[in-house]
């Protein structure tokens, strides 16, 4: 009997000893990944914006990502209720400032939105923006951050517009759970070009739509994905809203980057 209850114990020594000894593994692998994992997120995102901007033909390697993004772009911060810059929120913070995650839940940092046909409840009040600018230092285009609804979950994106405020020239989702053949469309290189000279505003008002039909000469409108109308109208909604009094159309109005 004691001979059975040393192997058990054995047994369960040897177990317990393994699990240690694969928790230490994986937890310093996670620890020393993370900074990897972290500068690779961080060149996806400028990637994107990159694309939007119109510059991704600059880049051949993998290390030009950041070297035209530092050379071209600037993010700045802006209040969405008044559409004036403000100091970045997460100064000392050690890390970048993200409108989405805890930023847009936190009631002291977010504003709930009643009705939103985007299909969330609350926005940042805060939000990143970046301006790409020439070798004068003039700026060409504006990115604006984007989200809403579509099919399955939220759709996340950016909207390139000239420096004029209200010319489409770039519509990028980089993220988003829509059907791969029907609403996956939205990132088909083929839809993204319907986007460009597209007009976000007539007379004021914001006027873009996703419709179905021939929409080529158009400039209010761009044709709707083919079985994929939930997502079509996801990506109509979202623009409405961002280009809208609740997200930047009192950034837009203004037009702060002229100054």
């Amino acid at each position: 009997m004691s001979a059975k209850k040393e192997t058990l114990g054995k047994t369960v020594g040897v177990v317990v000893a393994v699990c240690l000894v694969c928790s230490i593994i994986v937890s310093g692998a996670a620890v020393g990944l993370r900074e990897l994992q972290q500068t690779n997120a961080a060149l996806d995102k400028q990637s994107n914006i990159l694309t939007a901007a119109g510059l991704l033909s600059e880049v051949k390697t993998k290390e030009d990502i950041a070297i035209v993004y530092d050379a071209k772009v600037e993010e700045r911060f802006v209040n969405l209720e008044t559409g004036e810059y403000v100091a970045n929120p997460a100064e000392g913070e050690g890390k970048p400032y993200d409108m989405y995650g805890r930023v847009s839940k936190a009631a002291a940092t977010s504003t709930k939105i009643e009705g939103s046909p985007a299909g969330f409840s609350r926005r940042a009040n805060i939000a990143n923006i970046y301006l790409i600018k020439d070798e004068s230092g003039s700026v060409t285009r504006i990115i604006l951050p984007v989200h809403g609804s579509g099919l399955w979950d939220l759709m996340y994106g950016f909207l390139a517009l000239d420096a004029d405020g209200q010319t489409i020239r770039e519509l990028i989702y980089y993220q988003h759970k829509e059907t791969p053949g029907l609403g996956g469309e939205i990132q088909n290189p083929d839809w993204q070009k319907k986007w460009d000279g597209k007009q976000l505003f007539n007379n004021g008002s914001v006027a873009i739509e996703v419709n179905k039909g021939d929409n080529k000469d158009d400039l209010y409108a761009v044709d709707a994905l083919s079985g994929a109308t939930l997502t079509s109208n996801g990506v109509e909604n979202s623009l409405q809203f961002w280009a809208g009094e609740n997200g930047f159309g009192a950034y837009l109005k203004k037009q702060s980057w002229k100054s």
